[in-house]
């Protein structure tokens, strides 16, 4: 008889989030008291992964950082690079963990290079040089099995390493993602992409207008008529590449909806069809 795997949520904390203290506050009670609510006869576990959210633009102007943008992203070049490892892996990555230990949740707060967590390779310099911006190629799961197995709730910072003593940027949505899909070979992985709608819009100025399920045949169809949003379009490819590569579902809705989210309750719901 086949042996059930036990849950995983890989929960992506929106950026957006990380600027709204009281809705930040609403969004970690939830997370740290979801699993017994959702799960209560089963094993379940968690993973937090977050962003930066506007703290590093602000500290780099305060700090007379230049900035630059490419097609709406930051280039991560050295003084940058410095700037988002202390924000993201250390200010933000720490309040986060302290906020859940006060509520109970036995949270280890880490970056991608603790541990061997997440290696990664520079983004090629062609066609645009985004510098120390890194894409991920393996995770250590046996570290965060172990920790899982152990209680710990780990929390992780958007900052991976290339194994050759280099820190990279990286992208926190492909992190919830490359996790997602290295962890599926032990867990039945559920992807949850929160943010500050309720889930996938057809317009942006109504709330409501919530697509609840989208398959690859409806997201061709809507992305052709135009009808979603384009800084959607890189989340939702993440959505269809972690499932193509074993994680069980991926949903993506609102921050302070998280319980009824992980129960399929809420939000928009990304499947094969």
């Amino acid at each position: 008889m086949a042996q059930h795997k036990p849950t995983l949520y890989i929960i992506k904390l929106g950026g957006g989030l990380i600027d709204q203290p009281a809705a930040l506050e609403q969004f970690l009670t939830s997370f740290a008291t979801l699993l017994p609510a959702v799960s209560p006869a089963t094993p379940a576990y968690s993973v937090l992964v977050h962003g930066g959210g506007k703290l590093a633009t602000d500290m780099a102007t305060t700090l007379g950082i230049p900035q630059q943008l490419k097609e709406g992203r930051r280039i991560t070049d050295s003084e940058t690079l410095k700037l988002v490892t202390m924000v993201y892996a250390g200010y933000i990555n720490k309040n986060l963990v302290a906020s859940l230990q006060a509520k109970g949740c036995p949270a280890l707060g880490l970056s991608g290079a603790d541990g061997n967590l997440i290696a990664a390779v520079k983004r090629a310099a062609n066609p645009i040089d985004y510098g120390w911006v890194g894409d991920p190629v393996s995770v250590n799961t046996d570290l965060l099995d172990a920790l899982l197995r152990n209680n710990t709730t780990p929390v992780i910072a958007p900052i991976t390493h290339n194994k050759e003593g280099q820190l990279l940027n990286t992208n926190a949505d492909t992190i919830a993602q490359t996790i997602a899909v290295a962890m599926s070979t032990f867990y039945r992985v559920e992807l949850i992409y929160t943010f500050e709608k309720k889930g996938v819009l057809t317009d942006l100025n109504d709330p409501n207008s919530v697509i609840s399920s989208i398959t690859k045949d409806s997201y061709r169809h809507l992305k052709e008529n135009n009808s979603i949003h384009t800084g959607m379009v890189p989340k939702l490819d993440n959505a269809f590449a972690a499932l193509d590569a074993g994680v069980a579902t991926v949903r993506i809705g609102h921050a302070h909806e998280l319980a009824l989210l992980l129960k399929g309750q809420s939000g928009t719901i990304i499947t094969h069809g």
